[in-house]
């Protein structure tokens, strides 16, 4: 079941819900069902590790593509 974002256009609070059966929630705050989805972008958390193109000679400029 996916969990989406809404707006409540009455009192404009902003709420998380899971869904089921493609329903969308009343407002928690207000109770009205006049509630829109909003557009929400994937964010990922974390620590990744970066290439290193030091003195180990990958990367463009550490000597594989010819400029010095």
């Amino acid at each position: 079941m996916p969990i989406y974002e809404y707006v409540c256009m009455e009192c404009e609070s902003h709420f998380e819900e899971l869904v089921r059966n493609g329903h969308d929630p009343d407002c928690p705050d207000c109770g009205t069902e006049n509630v829109r989805k909003q557009f929400s972008v994937f964010a990922a958390h974390g620590t990744a590790e970066q290439p290193s193109f030091g003195a180990s000679g990958g990367g463009c400029c550490g000597g594989s593509c010819g400029c010095h």
